[in-house]
């Protein structure tokens, strides 16, 4: 699933920033990846809230090599087939089923999977906790990388198993993941296998200057992109680093990709780090619709 057409490199390559959306300061359905952050902002020039669906959760269990992880599935009403979207968490103890990213994309007519990856939430007894392995004093130590690297199979299989529900159109299946579920967008970007773009979330925002490991094999990943990716950040992240260089790897390579870094969420580094979290009209969703709509055919 990674061929792109010749009419969306273009518009990818040349796509300029789009100017910052206006927005006021109200609560979220949704929680922030890794740290807790404060309530993210929601635009009041953003996607148009459509008429709101049921959201119930399916728990499930889904294979990733010898490992049984479980996760949370969310479907339109419907027969379908649907577009789905694989969304990959940060790097909370426990994810839970991320209700907010269902109230966004459910109600735009995405089937939604929400994998827990091994070592975390209801796939915690399948590794250990990847938080464990990240040490800011051991910069060359590859420990961390590795981990996050493993659990990209997880990934690939959550992807492999929502292109296998008969609801599904397998052909219009994206990842979008915040912070190191940004990580973890962009490694499927990597594989390619299964998708056909990815959001990229504040990937890196924390890690990137203490774990060169890391930051390398990210570049690598950007460097051999299959699918389209699309890096955005808040302004006030805790660092706006890693979109601005793996986004240029990825257009010195040639491969189609966009970025945005959006004006300030709320006031701190959290904050900032907090922009992806869901809901109704959340400040990035035209654009990510956009992004979507375009790599998906629809």
């Amino acid at each position: 699933m990674g061929a792109r057409s010749p009419s969306f490199a273009r518009l990818a390559l040349v796509l300029p920033v789009l100017g910052p959306l206006a927005y006021s300061r109200v609560a979220s359905a949704d929680s922030a990846p890794g740290p807790a952050s404060s309530p993210a902002p929601a635009p009041s020039k953003a996607v148009a809230a459509p008429a709101r669906v049921p959201l119930e959760p399916e728990f499930v269990n889904f294979a990733s090599g010898a490992l049984t992880l479980g996760g949370f599935l969310y479907r339109p009403p419907g027969p379908g087939p649907f577009p789905a979207i694989v969304f990959n968490h940060g790097s909370e103890e426990n994810p839970g089923a991320k209700e907010g990213q269902a109230r966004f994309y459910v109600e735009h007519g995405f089937v939604l999977f929400v994998p827990h990856r091994r070592g975390q939430g209801s796939s915690r007894h399948a590794g250990t906790d990847i938080n464990t392995l990240y040490n800011p004093a051991a910069s060359d130590s590859p420990a961390f990388a590795d981990a996050l690297v493993a659990q990209a199979d997880d990934v690939t299989a959550a992807i492999t198993y929502v292109a296998s529900l008969p609801y599904v159109d397998k052909t219009r299946v994206a990842t979008v993941g915040c912070s190191l579920g940004g990580i973890q967008s962009l490694l499927a970007a990597e594989r390619g296998a299964g998708i056909v773009a990815a959001v990229d979330f504040a990937g890196g925002a924390i890690t990137w200057a203490s774990n060169t490991p890391l930051r390398d094999r990210m570049k690598t990943a950007a460097r051999n992109a299959k699918v389209p990716v699309f890096f955005l950040q808040a302004e006030n992240d805790y660092d706006t680093t890693p979109s601005r260089v793996l986004s240029d790897e990825m257009k010195q390579a040639g491969h189609p990709m966009r970025l945005h870094i959006f004006p300030p969420n709320g006031t701190t580094a959290k904050d900032g780090h907090g922009f992806c979290v869901g809901g109704p009209r959340p400040a990035w969703g035209d654009e990510v619709l956009r992004f979507l709509s375009e790599a998906m055919k629809r």
